[in-house]
């Protein structure tokens, strides 16, 4: 009888032993920072989402006028999504503008100037732009310093980038209606890591993000307020 007893001891020991292993090597992995299966799913799950729109004009203005702290609630809310920090100098710094045309739901920015040194002639921007928003047609003209000249990636989302330079570009996304026409007809659809130049020194051009948003990464040359030109007549920062 002992024996037998015995033996049953060593039959339950042989098969708790692959669980216990199975259990270490899962807990090792959690500790390692590598998902298990269900993490691995979830993180999958995030990768295939996408990033929509969640807020209107109904929520950007009130009374007519235009709420700065709704604006930057709304592009913090797609940082979360796409895990960015919203940091102390983006706190401080970060900027929001419809551009006085009162619709910033479809034509208008959020940014952050990360440099922008005259005497060494050099510019950094990070540019946040909404699902569908656009920054208003515009052109760099020279002042007593040199037309600007840009280049742009997109790190987050995506965007149409449009230039006046090259034919026209077939199936063009709808302009807003109080944006009205713009002079740049040919454009390319930037996705994330690609690298897009200005054209032409003083050339018309703007960005549109698509359904998704857009972060957009800027380096150029000195920004001077003072020849930036916008196409529609009434735009401005």
């Amino acid at each position: 009888m002992e024996k037998l007893s015995y033996l049953k001891i060593l039959v339950l020991v042989a098969l708790l032993l692959p669980v216990v292993a199975c259990t270490d090597i899962t807990a090792s992995n959690n500790k390692k920072g590598n998902a298990g299966p269900g993490e691995y799913n979830n993180l999958k799950n995030k990768k295939e989402m996408k990033y929509s729109k969640k807020y209107t004009n109904a929520d950007f203005y009130t009374d007519g006028k235009f709420n700065e702290d709704v604006a930057i609630q709304a592009y913090k809310d797609m940082f979360e999504f796409y895990d960015i920090p919203f940091t102390p100098l983006m706190e401080k710094d970060m900027w929001v503008v419809d551009f006085g045309l009162g619709d910033f739901e479809n034509v208008g920015m959020g940014g952050i100037f990360w440099v922008n040194d005259m005497e060494h002639g050099y510019f950094a921007h990070a540019i946040y732009l909404l699902p569908d928003q656009m920054i208003p047609e515009h052109a760099h003209v020279r002042t007593e310093h040199a037309p600007k000249f840009e280049s742009w990636m997109v790190t987050k989302g995506w965007a149409y980038n449009f230039s006046e330079i090259g034919e026209e570009t077939p199936d063009a996304p709808a302009i807003p209606v109080t944006h009205g026409p713009a002079k740049s007809k040919n454009f390319v659809v930037q996705q994330v890591g690609e690298v897009v130049h200005l054209k032409k020194e003083e050339s018309y051009h703007f960005l549109m993000a698509g359904p998704e948003g857009a972060v957009v990464d800027e380096w150029a040359s000195y920004h001077d307020g003072a020849g930036l030109r916008f196409t529609h007549p009434k735009a401005s920062l």
